[in-house]
């Protein structure tokens, strides 16, 4: 199945300049949305992560099935005031702003092989937090598995130590 089929170029989103990849007609899809899952499943099972990592919001979108269909939890990285409990934090710069990233303290486990998930490699900057708040924790980065890489960006670049999975690549 050719997953690009299934992405929107938006031009100019959130800012000028940027060509924003949405990936809601994938998701809409079920058959697409299915595909993409089964890949993120063989991938999570070729590593041997024990637990599902994503972050804040669409690492969900296909972190939450993969760890359903394995059996195996998810774990969430928020944007800050969103846990409820005491948390773990790391601040770090977008192609266009900053952001901050939090994680319940003690959700991860010390030697806990994790898998990260999320929908979009860039300039690494999120992934980049959320492997920082994982290792803090005492967790092992198992593996990353995006939907889309954008090569140009040089997100790879971030984690050259890492296993990466990109299912599509522009």
């Amino acid at each position: 199945m050719n997953l690009k089929d299934y992405i929107a170029n938006v031009p100019d989103f959130p800012i000028q300049g940027i060509q924003f990849k949405d990936i809601t007609p994938l998701i809409a899809d079920g058959k697409a949305f299915q595909y993409a899952t089964q890949q993120f499943v063989d991938f999570t099972n070729e590593i041997g992560a024990d637990i599902i990592v994503g972050p804040d919001a669409r690492g969900f979108i296909f972190g939450c099935p993969v760890a359903t269909q394995l059996g195996i939890g998810f774990i969430p990285v928020r944007k800050p005031n969103k846990l409820p409990r005491e948390v773990i934090s790391y601040s770090y710069d977008l192609e266009y702003g900053s952001n901050t990233l939090c994680l319940h303290k003690g959700d991860i486990q010390k030697g806990q092989k994790v898998l990260i998930i999320d929908d979009l490699l860039a300039t690494g900057g999120t992934i980049e937090a959320t492997i920082a708040l994982i290792e803090k924790s005492g967790g092992i980065v198992a593996g990353i598995a995006f939907l889309i890489e954008l090569v140009d960006l040089k997100g790879r670049d971030k984690i050259d130590n890492y296993k990466v999975l990109s299912l599509m690549s522009y």
